[in-house]
Formats: structure tokens, C-alpha cells, sequence
């Protein structure tokens, strides 16, 4: 606890023509401020930041159909190639992300909260800097080519907040501080991402903000604005999942949605407290290995992957997005059995330490438990109930209620399912508390931070 500060001393008040003097200095100082060069620079700065973290995104967001799409043909062509090249592009994204690029790791989330919790540049290096956001987005190009289940949000979130924290510094003190423009970054980067501006603002307050108050200043709505504005300029007024008119109504919706915002937030938090567990290390022979030969047990779990896409017919490669769209559309059908498949790579992949994120996977995991509890209701409105579980399953494993159903609000441009998307989210957290007390990348912020402070000290130790 940091002691309490001393009392003021109130300062005598200046008499008459002092008074003065002092009113006019400082009616000079602030006057006009529009007019100041120096102050128009930062914002021409700032404003430049958030482009090009919105241009990034984009790009990135490009890469990645580009890249799902190659290994799609691949797989089309000769589905067993996938027990040579996931096994091996696992592996290679492993030792390449842990020799050159630790910082570019796992989800990119708990980097960036970790950053914005420590006053140590040095830390702040290590975990943000532009050559991990370039590093970072190759790195996730390549899972997604080897047919890792992984997303581009958590690499997205890293690269937003790396972008604006390279304008951080004195002078940029006056627009925000470090962390201001962290979360702004944070903020941008899901919104260029996905195109959901409003779940950008909602995630920066709510996930980047959890345990800092949020200072209601413009930064996180400018760069969003900005980014947001870059997606526009390239890819168009565009929705993620397309359009999805289905709603549900009362009191027909009322199961629907106690069971997509129970069950998604008892498995989405038992599947969070998994997470959390594994980063811990596994137990026996397993957690040696992944110990002792982390690009061995990354091929490992490259051949777990493969060996699931084979059997479930290639539905689980990938972050899940064209059979979640396929299904809320009404043209495919999910099975039973991918819930628990898409659950198992996703897993794999967080296990192998490969860059990449489970945020747009989680969707596809929601999709599927959607798609279950559809066969357990008499309703015909099985694309809203699929919505409903995506909703209920990200709320439980992320613990950010609102920004999910926010998020897949703006994902599916369906402004008639607002309440009972407000209520699954609702429902979902509160059971999620119930099995998984942390957050989970706030549960997995703390160890980053710790390590990368320690390698900070360990380099200010060595001599020479």
C-alpha cells in the first residue's frame, strides 16, 4: 500500500496586480491551442499510428484468408499431406518464435496487458516493439498455413498496442501516457480486425482496463476511429459472419438462452481454467518434454492436429470461421462431435506455444455447442440459438460479457437479438465465475510480465 501523501499547504493568494500577472501567463500559455505546431504534430502522429496499426490488422486479416485458403486446396488435393506439414510448420513457428522472437508467443493478449502494467521500457520492449508486431503477424500466417486452430485477434490486440507505444515518450504525454495509447492500440487493432468498432472500444475497457480505472478521454475512440476508417478504405462496409436476420422472441427464447448462457459459461470457463492450467506446465512425461524439447513436443501437437482434421474430414483446421458463417447461413450443418474436436485443436495449439490466438476460435467452439443445444429444443430459429452459444461460450471463457455480445452483435449486424444476447452474456459470466475464478488472460498476463522482467534483469546483470 503506497503511504497516504501529505496534506496541502494552501499557498497564499497573490495579491492584486500579481493576480493578474499570473492569469495572463497563463492565458498565454493555453490560449489557442489549435494553432500550436508542436501540439498539431503529435496529433498528425498519433492519428499516423493508428493507420498504420489499422493497415496492419487489414493486411494481416488478408494474409490469413490467403493462407487458410492455401491450405484448404492443399488438403483438397491430398489430405494426407497434413501429417507431414502440421507436424513441421509447427514445429519450425515454434523454434523460430522462441529463438527470435520469444516476445511473439501464445495469444498476444497477456503481452499487451503485461506491458501496460509495467513502468520498465525495458520490459515494454521486450513484449511490444515493431519487430515483434511484423514478426508476429508472418508467425500466425504460418500457423494458419500448417492448419493450426488459431485466431488473429490476440496478434492483433500485440500489434496495435506495439504501434502506438512507438510514439509513447515525453512529448506524447500531453495527448496520453504509455498505457493510454496501449489500450488505444489494443482497441484499434480488434477493431480493424474484425470490423467491429464498437466491440474494440468495449474491449479496451473492459479486458485492457480490468483492474486500471479507464480514463474517459478521445485516445481509444480516435485510434479506433481511425482504424476503423482504414478498414472501410480497404475492405468496404463489411460484416464478419455476413448478415444473420434470425432472432428469437419471448417467451420462445427464454430456454435458449438459460442454456447457451449455463452450459457456454460452465464450458467456457472450465475450458479457460484448462488454459490456465496447461501454461503451468503438464504433468509427467508430457510436461518434460514440453520442458526439455519444446520444438519436438510442438511437432507433437502438430501431429494431434493433423490427426484430428483427418477424422473430422478437415473441419477443425483453421480458426473455424467458414464453418461457423456455413452454418449460420443454413447451407452446412455442424456435427455433434465438433464442439469437443475444435476444443481439442484449439488446445493443441495454445500447448505448442506457436503464435496465434483462441479468441475467433472460440466463436467456432460456440457455433458448435449452438448447434447442440439447437437439437435439444423444439424451435425452428437454430441459426439465433447458434449465435446464442457463440455468445455464451466466449463470455464464459473470456469473462468479458459485454464486449462478447457486443462483438458478435456487430458480427452478425443483428441489432434484434441485442437483449437476448445481453442476457446469454450475463448468464454466462456468472457461471463462468463459478469454475474459474481468473480471468483468463489477466491469469496469463502475470507469469509473462514476470518472465520478461526477470530476462530484463538478467541482461542488466551480465556484464559486457
Amino acid at each position: 500500500m503506497e503511504p497516504p501523501l501529505p496534506p496541502e499547504t494552501p499557498s497564499p493568494r497573490p495579491a492584486g496586480g500579481d493576480a493578474l500577472r499570473q492569469l495572463a501567463r497563463g492565458s498565454r500559455r493555453y490560449a489557442l491551442p489549435w494553432i500550436s505546431l508542436r501540439r498539431w504534430t503529435l496529433r498528425l502522429k498519433f492519428v499516423g499510428a493508428a493507420l498504420l496499426a489499422g493497415l496492419i490488422a487489414i493486411l494481416f486479416a488478408i494474409g490469413a484468408e490467403l493462407a487458410i485458403g492455401a491450405h484448404a486446396g492443399l488438403m483438397s488435393g491430398a489430405p494426407w499431406l497434413t501429417l507431414i506439414i502440421a507436424p513441421g510448420g509447427f514445429a519450425l513457428m515454434a523454434w523460430l518464435a522462441r529463438s527470435w522472437f520469444p516476445g511473439a508467443q501464445g495469444s498476444g493478449i497477456p503481452q499487451a496487458i503485461a506491458a501496460m502494467h509495467s513502468e520498465d521500457s525495458r520490459v515494454r520492449k521486450q513484449l511490444l516493439s515493431f519487430k515483434l508486431a511484423i514478426a508476429k503477424v508472418f508467425l500466425t500466417l504460418g500457423g494458419l498455413l500448417s492448419g493450426a486452430s488459431i485466431g488473429r485477434e490476440g496478434p492483433s490486440v500485440q500489434i496495435g498496442a506495439s504501434v502506438m507505444s512507438m510514439i509513447a515518450g515525453k512529448k506524447t504525454r500531453r495527448i496520453a501516457s504509455s498505457q493510454d495509447l496501449m489500450v488505444a492500440g489494443s482497441g484499434a487493432g480488434i477493431a480493424a480486425a474484425f470490423n467491429t468498432p464498437l466491440g474494440g472500444i468495449m474491449f479496451a475497457i473492459e479486458e485492457m482496463c480490468r483492474y486500471r480505472a479507464f480514463k474517459a478521454n478521445s485516445t481509444t475512440l480516435i485510434a479506433v476511429i481511425f482504424a476503423g476508417l482504414m478498414s472501410l478504405a480497404v475492405l468496404g462496409n463489411y460484416t464478419y459472419f455476413g448478415r444473420t436476420p434470425a432472432a428469437v422472441g419471448w417467451p420462445d427464447g427464454l430456454w435458449p438462452v438459460l442454456l447457451c448462457g449455463a452450459i457456454g459459461g460452465l464450458l467456457g470457463g472450465g475450458f479457460s481454467r484448462l488454459l490456465i492450467a496447461s501454461s503451468r506446465g503438464l504433468p509427467g512425461r508430457l510436461g518434460e518434454l514440453s520442458l526439455t524439447r519444446p520444438v519436438a513436443f510442438a511437432a507433437l501437437c502438430g501431429l494431434g492436429t493433423a490427426l484430428i482434421g483427418l477424422a473430422t474430414g478437415g473441419l477443425t483446421y483453421g480458426t473455424g470461421y467458414a464453418e461457423s458463417k456455413a452454418a449460420l447461413e443454413g447451407t452446412a450443418s455442424l456435427p455433434v462431435y465438433f464442439l469437443l474436436a475444435k476444443m481439442a485443436v484449439i488446445w493443441l495449439a495454445f500447448l505448442s506455444r506457436i503464435p496465434g490466438g483462441v479468441f475467433a476460435p472460440a466463436l467456432a467452439v460456440g457455433a458448435g455447442l449452438g448447434t447442440n443445444i439447437a437439437l435439444l429444443l423444439p424451435s425452428d430459429h437454430g441459426s439465433a440459438i447458434l449465435v446464442l452459444g457463440m455468445v455464451g461460450f466466449l463470455a464464459g471463457m473470456t469473462q468479458t460479457p459485454i464486449t462478447s455480445f457486443v462483438i458478435v452483435m456487430e458480427m452478425t449486424a443483428n441489432h434484434q437479438m441485442l437483449l437476448p444476447l445481453m442476457a446469454t452474456a450475463v448468464i454466462a459470466h456468472a457461471f463462468s465465475r463459478t469454475v474459474a475464478p481468473q480471468p483468463l488472460y489477466h491469469a496469463l498476463a502475470w507469469p509473462t510480465l514476470r518472465k520478461a522482467e526477470a530476462e530484463a534483469n538478467k541482461r542488466t546483470d551480465t556484464p559486457g
